[in-house]
């Protein structure tokens, strides 16, 4: 796989429906718009902004496109969200709306500001109030958009809502022209979502008292965030956490600005004085002037999140809707009173790897520098098989940062709240388009979303990984449903402590276990004296 494939995709997480996304209304190459589908019988819901109709097919009921602020545009732009404006006839929900504007990478990009909507499906049968799983994607804070929840849906009798939210500089930028605690739009958008949630979701046959917000990647790195938000008290009582640990841990990161559950977050002050670079480099002095801008200029200028004059793409520590990163928030107990399912896959690499033996010495050296001889020492090539230079920066990059980091965030946040950890160590799960099959990946980023939210046309998966998808399923949607992921059809998980450090590992046919030994076999004791806010 080539160098660019792998920085844009193995930290931008993806959702099964992030790249599949459609719009309200389309025009085809003949020119001809094609009509939203129509409504079907039975499905008019009444919103506290207006009434909506869906769809139903296949044993659900769906409502997609559904407005839960109102479009951030002219001086919303770089704003808190506000309430939709209210609609008196009915609103034909049938159709995705827009993602948010991104840049090309998985689909062919968004300037459409006027995305901040939420899809919602549940089974068509509700016998009693539904457990309510709020999904909040991935795609590193700057692409992507909300998937489909039908296989959750359907086979976890839970109601799934798809969350939309600004990305990038859209979702993150601050300049003193926006005010006190600029940024973090996007977490604010995802506070909002959950605040429509409280008011609305019953008259879908969902349970507000029992929300569950969730999500991988940069969607883990949101749980954490809500995790560790004031502003988020009260709106959820339950979250899972997926690889949402996931940034360099030292050295240099291609992708992305710190953003993730560990790291090290801007300041109110750094953000502004990177948003100000940013308006210079547009030709701004003024908020007004940025809020004037085209969609597509704003985008251009901050090319891949990397560099003096792209502004804030991710998370900062505004003072109000984070007041702390999550690492230090969860290191203090300065968290909201739920609980979590919060885990890590095995060989999660979001670096190219090396394929030589001069290239695995260049890789330590660049991404530890101090510590490179140490780490060389602790990661000798003759210890691993071939492709050992491979196999062995994949192990560095995986146990340095995310498996250690959240082992630590584990440990921080079972002192204070309930917490189910889980490592996956599915050793040969089915690749995904972001992977090269040629390479031996074990646990790549993100592989169980291939269960919970399969892909279209997705590839044909065996017995043993059909056992898996079923377990992981029922884990999940179990503990959005009970608090506790031991549910029938999956083994004993029992709660992790800060001194059993108990966690459950992940595998297929039936084999996944408990396990205490994950610390020991990934260095943590190493790595932690390296890891961001140590207590």
């Amino acid at each position: 796989m080539k160098p660019k494939r792998w920085r844009l995709v193995l930290a931008a997480v993806t959702s099964a429906g992030a790249a599949t996304v459609a719009f309200a209304v389309s025009a085809p190459a003949g020119g001809t718009v094609q009509q939203a589908p129509a409504c079907a019988d039975g499905t008019v819901v009444q919103t506290d902004r207006g009434p909506v109709c869906g769809l139903a097919a296949d044993g659900l009921n769906s409502w997609l496109g559904v407005p839960y602020a109102a479009p951030p545009v002219g001086t919303l732009r770089w704003a808190p969200p506000e309430p939709a404006a209210a609609w008196t006839a009915t609103r034909q929900a049938t159709e995705r709306g827009s993602q948010c504007p991104q840049p090309q990478g998985l689909g062919p990009g968004s300037v459409n500001e006027d995305c901040l909507k939420l899809n919602i499906v549940r089974p068509q049968k509700v016998d009693a109030p539904l457990p309510v799983m709020v999904e909040l994607h991935g795609g590193g804070f700057r692409l992507g958009g909300p998937g489909d929840g039908s296989h959750l849906a359907k086979n976890g009798n839970v109601l799934h809502v798809g969350v939309g939210y600004r990305l990038g500089l859209f979702g993150f930028l601050t300049h003193e022209g926006f005010g006190k605690n600029a940024g973090n739009y996007a977490i604010q958008d995802q506070q909002a979502a959950l605040r429509w949630v409280q008011t609305n979701i019953a008259k879908f046959g969902g349970d507000p008292k029992n929300v569950t917000i969730f999500g991988a990647s940069a969607g883990g790195s949101s749980v954490c965030a809500n995790t560790a938000s004031p502003t988020a008290k009260g709106l959820f009582h339950k979250g899972i956490s997926q690889s949402g640990e996931y940034n360099s841990l030292r050295g240099v990161d291609t992708m992305w600005q710190p953003q993730d559950c560990k790291a090290k977050l801007p300041t109110e002050a750094e953000g502004q004085a990177a948003g100000e670079r940013f308006a210079k480099a547009l030709g701004c002095a003024d908020a007004a002037c940025l809020r004037a801008l085209p969609v597509q200029k704003i985008l251009d200028q901050g090319g891949n999140g990397i560099g003096p004059d792209r502004g804030t793409q991710g998370p900062v520590v505004d003072g109000k809707t984070l007041p702390l990163a999550p690492g230090e928030a969860f290191a203090k107990g300065m968290v909201n009173d739920v609980a979590l399912m919060h885990g890590v896959d095995r060989d999660e690499v979001q670096l190219r790897l090396a394929n030589t033996p001069a290239e695995y010495e260049a890789l330590v050296r660049q991404q530890y520098g101090t510590i490179a001889d140490e780490v060389l020492k602790l990661y000798p090539l003759a210890r691993f098989p071939d492709p050992a230079p491979f196999i062995a920066s994949r192990t560095i990059v995986a146990d340095s940062n995310s498996v250690c980091p959240a082992l630590l965030n584990d440990k921080r946040l079972a002192r204070h709240i309930p917490v189910f950890a889980y490592q996956n160590d599915n050793p040969d799960p089915p690749p995904a388009f972001f992977v090269d099959a040629t390479k031996p990946n074990g646990s790549y980023h993100i592989n169980e979303v291939l269960f919970l939210s399969p892909f279209p046309n997705g590839p044909t998966l065996t017995a043993n990984q059909k056992a898996l998808g079923a377990q992981v399923t029922a884990q999940w949607t179990g503990f959005a449903r009970t608090g506790n992921p031991t549910v029938d059809g999956t083994p004993l998980w029992s709660r992790f402590t800060d001194t059993d450090n108990v966690m459950m590992s992940l595998l297929p046919a039936g084999d996944s276990q408990l396990t205490r030994e994950i610390g020991e076999q990934h260095h943590c004791g190493f790595w932690d004296r390296y890891t961001p806010f140590r207590r």
